[in-house]
């Protein structure tokens, strides 16, 4: 029988260049796995002596790290090779099937074991083969697997081949043949051959920021900093080339001339010469690192009206500040040595201030402020003298003419805080004026009025304070830490006091007249009469409001039914305006003039009558007058516990008369509350305070504390229910009214709990707190309802019923949709004057960083246009 061909024979014929690549491509992995250490060695190598380490490392190093690489490669060469297996033809067959599906090329050289006489089954075996040879021909080459993961872990090839690459990118090929120089008779050749050379370099201090200097391309002349440091290498024989240099003022470890390597600092000026074949000389001149210097400047220096102090200075320095202090000393020659200064101080450190220093740029020179706020301090408004230095990189010191100065701290024009707050600083003064300090504040507190304490919480303070500060003094004197307490305790007092806790929208509105009044009287700063004259608005928006709301409820159907002949009507743009020419008043400086048009202002504001702009209420207005009426009935219950609190420390005096108290609706002193019922503390034909046998039982204590918190219980839960039944208010003002009322039910809460305590001074702390709260949520609660009822107009506060309102520009809304008018913004003699206001209030607030960004923004855009 005739031997068939074998089917594997003529696909293989067509599968060669498959196969050959799949071939090669096992012996490339296998030569990588094998030789992987060998190559990352010599290209670790390669890259050293491209980058020249060799020129910077001592010979022996050298030598050592070239004997350890070259022993290195050569066992790594003999492990890879003993590993190394080369792949034979039938081990890339093998890989070539393994990615065939069904492996046909094993298929194809497979022989029949059973059948094969018989016909059917010969005809199946050739179809099987046929498919199997139809597979085969899609054969293509594998792709070598070159992954060593497993055998470098560390990844140690790749370090090798960035060094290689870093070496062929900032390193020289030549470099490498300086290897050959160090071997025997290698540096002779090499000198032989090109003759003696040297290098040089001067590195600056690296606080002076200069670069560099490559000796070999100066000039005879060199200029550098005291402190450089040079560096020259001879090559060549030893003993052609010698150093002579005058400018280290080296005497020990000097070393020979001729040394090849000398390394020394620049501390004078000299000459620095080198001395054989090629040789030079330079003339060096040593620059002198000049001491930083520093000034104040009068210039732009201030203080704020929160006692805020801006001090500007400049300082300059030839390589850059590296930092400084400011130093305030007691001048205790010039302070007034009288009342509660009469005595030594007690011994003090003086204040140190970091200055500020550049974030970013250049500190060679520059400008800077000193801002920090000493109103706390004991030596705040006395004598000191300010000394500023400032010290660069090398340790010298800077220091500015000192400067007498009265140490700034915020001014107080309130009298009575004013003397609190000077009651506090002899206390801090010394120890010893204790006494004399509770002496002074009981006598300036005698007899309180509704004018000396506008404020119940402000005079319980102050009696407290009276009262711990004797109590301390009476047994061991004071210590630090209690002598800090009660100053502390002064200075909130006095901020009380000056900024006020007034209850009435109206008497805080005269509140902020008469401290305009006084700072106008005492020739205070700009800013100090800016922001007085900022709260005088603030609080006459107030009392506007609750005009309106007044009112509304007294005369809910009033409209317009007063007669014009007998009547003014005047706009809020109308008062704005009066505003304003008080305060231009007193920024020309006409005070006498201001003063007036004030007293007029106040007048008017009293005698004023708001009317109605609506028939009705809204739901709004509901529950502003709902807010209003648990407000008055809070107010009620403060006056209560207030009183109460009085006849505990003086049973014997007429409830309220100790403070002038007198409620909304309620009487002077007789403890009647201020929603028309009789108070626990008696009625108009009830036995007062102090009468009948003059002092009651602890029992009837209680009970009239436990009322007082069961009243306190009802008006916290009004107070949620008005919340809960509050309309739909949108945008910042409406939620700072939200969170203005939950802060006031939390206070109640906080009241409530310290009557029944029978705690009444927290719990008058935490009423006067509730009441505050309260305010501010009405005040934000009606200027989101203004946002939403009229946007960006002027509200309906002022004027008659249908009267058509003008905008904030002046301008009268268009009719129908059309938005603004055609009418001329400005009119009149004063348009340029009113323009250039406009501009620096726009400019003023800008520079607010307070504000909203949305709002910085808005005004950014403004100057940018305009």
């Amino acid at each position: 029988m005739p031997k068939t061909q074998n089917p594997l024979t003529p696909v293989l014929a067509r599968l060669r260049w498959p196969l050959s690549l799949t071939w090669a491509g096992l012996i490339a992995e296998r030569l990588v796995r094998a030789f992987w250490p060998v190559w990352s060695l010599l290209a670790a190598g390669a890259a050293m002596l491209m980058l020249g380490l060799q020129d910077i490392a001592p010979i022996e190093v050298v030598w050592s790290v070239l004997m350890l690489g070259g022993l290195a490669v050569l066992v790594f060469a003999v492990q890879g090779a003993w590993h190394f297996r080369f792949p034979r033809r039938a081990e890339a067959l093998a890989r070539l099937d393994e990615a065939l599906p069904g492996r046909p090329l094993a298929a194809l050289a497979d022989e029949q074991a059973i059948g094969a006489t018989d016909p059917g089954s010969q005809a199946l075996w050739r179809a099987h083969l046929a498919r199997m040879a139809k597979r085969a021909a899609g054969a293509r080459a594998v792709e070598p697997d070159l992954k060593l993961s497993r055998q470098d872990p560390f990844g140690l090839r790749y370090i090798a081949l960035l060094g290689l690459v870093v070496a062929l990118l900032f390193g020289s090929i030549w470099r490498a043949g300086s290897v050959a120089q160090m071997g025997p008779g290698g540096s002779s050749g090499a000198a032989l051959a090109s003759g003696p050379t040297w290098e040089g370099w001067v590195e600056p201090p690296a606080y002076t920021g200069l670069p560099s200097l490559y000796l070999n391309d100066q000039d005879g002349a060199l200029r550098a900093p005291v402190g450089s440091r040079i560096t020259l290498r001879f090559y060549g024989e030893v003993g052609a080339l010698s150093l002579a240099e005058t400018v280290s003022q080296r005497t020990e470890n000097i070393g020979a001339a001729t040394d090849a390597e000398h390394r020394f600092d620049i501390r004078q000026s000299g000459e620095l010469r080198i001395d054989g074949p090629g040789g030079r000389r330079w003339q060096v001149e040593a620059s002198v690192d000049v001491a930083p210097m520093v000034s104040l400047s009068q210039e732009g220096a201030k203080t704020a009206f929160d006692g805020q102090m801006s001090q500007p200075f400049q300082a300059r320095d030839d390589y850059g500040v590296t930092g400084g202090r400011a130093v305030f000393a007691l001048d205790l020659a010039q302070v007034d040595r009288r009342y509660g200064l009469a005595v030594d101080p007690e011994p003090r450190e003086p204040i140190e201030l970091d200055l500020p220093m550049p974030i970013a740029g250049d500190r060679a020179e520059f400008s800077e402020t000193l801002i920090e706020n000493l109103s706390e301090h004991p030596w705040a408004h006395l004598p000191v003298v300010l000394d500023v230095r400032v010290e660069d990189a090398v340790g010298q010191e800077g220091m500015a003419e000192p400067m007498q100065m009265t140490l700034p701290a915020r001014r107080f024009f309130n009298p009575l805080a004013a003397a609190v707050i000077e009651q506090r600083r002899d206390l801090l003064w010394s120890r010893q004026n204790a006494r004399r300090v509770a002496q002074v504040l009981r006598a300036v507190s005698y007899k309180p009025g509704p004018t000396l304490f506008r404020s119940e919480a402000a005079y319980l303070r102050m009696r407290v304070i009276l009262r711990r500060l004797e109590a301390m003094t009476a047994t061991n004197g004071l210590d630090d830490a209690e002598r800090d307490e009660i100053a502390q305790a002064l200075w909130d007092l006095g901020v009380l006091l000056e900024d006020g806790d007034v209850g009435d929208a109206l008497e805080r509105m005269r509140a902020a007249q008469e401290r305009l009044s006084e700072a106008m009287k005492n020739n205070a700063s700009e800013e100090e009469i800016a922001r007085l004259m900022q709260e005088l608005r603030d609080a006459t928006q107030d009392y506007l409001r609750q005009k309106m709301q007044q009112a509304q409820r007294e005369n809910p159907e009033q409209g317009d039914q007063q007669s014009a002949e007998n009547t003014m009507q005047m706009t809020q743009q109308d008062l704005q305006d009066m505003m304003d020419r008080i305060q231009e008043l007193m920024e020309q400086g006409r005070m006498a003039e201001a003063q007036q048009a004030l007293e007029e202002f106040q007048q008017m504001m009293e005698n004023m009558q708001v009317t109605q702009g609506q028939p009705g209420q809204s739901p709004g207005q509901q529950a502003m007058e709902g807010l209003a009426d648990t407000l008055r009935e809070q107010q009620g219950l403060s006056d209560q516990a207030f009183r109460d609190l009085q006849e505990q420390f003086n049973p014997g005096a007429q409830s309220g008369q100790s403070q002038g108290n007198e409620g909304r609706s309620g009487g002077q002193g007789r403890g009647q509350s201020h929603d028309g019922q009789q108070g626990q503390g008696g009625g108009e034909g009830g036995e007062q305070p102090g009468q009948g046998n003059g002092q009651q039982d602890q029992a009837g204590e209680q009970g009239q504390a436990g009322s007082l918190a069961e009243r306190q219980e009802a008006l916290r839960q009004e107070l949620e229910r008005q919340s809960q039944g509050l309309p739909q208010l949108g945008g910042e003002a409406g939620e700072a009214a939200r969170e203005a009322l939950d802060r006031a039910g939390r206070a109640m809460e906080g009241a409530e709990e310290a009557l029944r305590n029978d705690d009444l001074a927290e719990a008058i702390d935490n009423q006067a707190e509730a009441m505050d709260a309260l305010r501010e949520g009405m005040r934000n609660m009606g200027e989101a309802m203004a946002e939403q009822q009229n946007p960006g107009g002027q509200g309906e506060a002022f004027g008659e019923t249908g009267e058509q309102q003008s905008d904030p520009l002046g301008r009268t809304p268009g009719q129908g949709r059309q938005a603004g008018t055609q009418d001329d913004l400005l009119q009149g003699e004063d348009v340029y004057r009113r323009a250039r206001e406009l501009l620096d209030e726009i400019r003023r607030r800008s520079g607010d960083g307070a504000r909203p960004d949305v709002e910085l923004d808005y005004l950014k855009r403004l100057l940018e246009r305009f």
